[in-house]
């Protein structure tokens, strides 16, 4: 079982970004050194890059976009994954300034922020520079989406100097500057992995879309949306498609997260690359997370979706789950969800540890959960051996950030808002030419709603749940095991209590 660990924080390298400390010379954050004095070659932006792979941990960033969702929900199985609480407080809407992955989360996003304003301060070379501005403008942007403040300390500030403040609304400016100068000095990539023209694209869409949120009057909306905001999705949108991307072909939904993603993919833009002898991004968290102690390979027998958001799938859609060559054949696991009785190479029925059969049910408690409650969900899956066997360290799934379904479901979002499609499409044609190959029945017409959940659909457990619901207004609505709606408050996350008492210019967020 995969646990968390509670930690004190101290004044470490991230407060030289949200704070402030005594002394800069060089600071110590877990294994890296980081001196503010060389901050200018490949090396360093490689040290950029890396802070990408927390993304793929099964806490911080990723808990707080997808456990206080309808998507997900981490049950206490008797004494496992109690943790003190920190899965239930984040799906119930419970949390507080003092919440361990709060204050986490914060630290990670910041230090992203900081490492690349290094590069960018003192880099020469533009390519470098604009690699740094794709990065900074990502951390930034979840940093804005989570928690509505941005504190940026400039890498030339005297050491005594408190880290100055963007509200929402400036930060986003400042995160639409950063990505336009990345557009415009960066072309195609090698992979997934190095920041690309495509991928500020895509990052500016996702801006655009989301600009009514970060510049509302009210937390929470309501919410306008300007047809100039929507005409720039749209626009970002169509170059994606014109640079070549596209969906995959009927029957291959899975293919974009596949052990052999890097090769087969269309339509993956940016993330984590991975091969089987270097593995920055551990795409291994995402099946561990649901996998129990008995299948094959074995996991954590942790996290699980919540029933009314499986049913949302037709049965005939690939996404809901399938039989993967060369995975379910080998180890008896099935790509998408899990639920029913479960098996093991050969087709064996597999048991819990106590011998009864290991049948995953739709019912779950979160408080008070058995080792089979809960529907599982292997988006990425291992890469089975020839013989059956998994080796747990040869996973080299690329990690997946930003992909060309989510850029057309946001176009169709946009023309629905009000946006001008140059190429004549509605949001009915994108939408259904999403689902057709998918094996869901095409619509005849596409609401609010309707759109809302086919991003749940095709986007699930990819980290953009909580982005969504906060945009369609749904974020609060009460769900399973939650069962009254949350202040439109809850979705902004606090401030670390921490980081108020030590920068006077940061300030608690509304609610807390």
């Amino acid at each position: 079982m995969k646990k968390i660990t509670l930690r004190a924080t101290i004044c470490s390298f991230v407060l030289l970004a949200t704070a402030g400390c005594a002394k800069l010379d060089e600071k110590t954050y877990g294994s890296v050194i980081i001196d503010p004095n060389n901050a200018s070659s490949t090396a360093d932006l490689n040290g950029v890059y890396s802070q990408l792979n927390g993304q793929t941990d099964q806490a911080n960033t990723y808990a707080l976009q997808e456990h206080s969702t309808d998507e997900m929900m981490g049950p206490t199985r008797g004494t496992d994954w109690g943790d003190f609480g920190t899965w239930r407080k984040l799906h119930t809407h419970t949390w507080t300034p003092s919440h361990n992955q709060v204050s986490d989360t914060w630290d990670q996003l910041n230090i992203g922020v900081f490492r690349a304003s290094q590069v960018i301060a003192r880099a020469t070379d533009n390519q470098i520079k604009a690699e740094a501005s794709f990065l900074r403008a990502y951390f930034m942007f979840q940093v804005v989406d989570l928690y509505g403040q941005q504190p940026f300390r400039d890498p030339d500030a005297p050491n005594s100097a408190i880290p100055v403040v963007f509200n929402r609304a400036d930060a986003t400016a400042f995160i639409i500057k950063d990505l336009e100068f990345a557009e415009a000095n960066l072309g195609a990539a090698p992979n997934i992995g190095k920041a690309s023209k495509a991928a500020a694209q895509a990052l500016l869409a996702k801006v655009y879309l989301n600009k009514a949120v970060y510049t509302a009057a009210t937390v929470g909306g309501p919410f306008t949306f300007p047809k100039e905001d929507m005409d720039k999705v749209i626009e970002y949108a169509n170059k994606i498609t014109a640079a070549g991307y596209t969906l995959e072909p009927a029957g291959k939904y899975f293919q974009d997260f596949a052990w052999d993603n890097s090769e087969k993919s269309h339509g993956n833009i940016f993330g984590i690359y991975n091969t089987p002898s270097n593995v920055p991004g551990s795409a291994k968290n995402r099946w561990k997370m649901g996998l129990h102690y008995n299948q094959t390979p074995d996991g954590w027998n942790g996290f699980t979706t919540l029933a009314e958001f499986y049913n949302s799938f037709q049965s005939s859609d690939e996404r809901r789950g399938v039989a993967y060559p060369g995975l379910t054949d080998k180890v008896g696991l099935r790509a998408g969800f899990a639920v029913g009785q479960q098996y093991g190479p050969g087709g064996k029925k597999l048991t819990q540890r106590s011998g009864t059969p290991l049948v995953f049910t739709p019912e779950v408690n979160l408080n008070y959960s058995t080792e089979a409650q809960g529907i599982r969900v292997f988006k990425y899956f291992p890469h089975p051996n020839a013989d059956g066997t998994v080796t747990d360290s040869g996973e080299d799934n690329d990690y997946v950030i930003l992909r060309y379904a989510d850029v057309l479901l946001e176009k169709a979002e946009a023309i629905m808002r009000g946006g001008t499609d140059p190429n004549g499409q509605t949001p009915v044609a994108i939408v259904n030419a999403i689902r057709t190959p998918r094996g869901a029945t095409a619509l005849g017409s596409v609401t609010e709603a309707d759109l809302l959940a086919e991003r749940g659909r095709e986007l699930y457990w990819e980290g953009w749940r909580r982005n969504d619901l906060i945009r369609f207004g749904k974020f609060n609505d009460p769900v399973d095991q939650r069962p009254n709606a949350s202040d439109k408050t809850r979705t902004l996350y606090p401030i670390p209590q921490r980081a108020v008492d030590t920068n006077p210019n940061l300030k608690q967020n509304p609610g807390y």
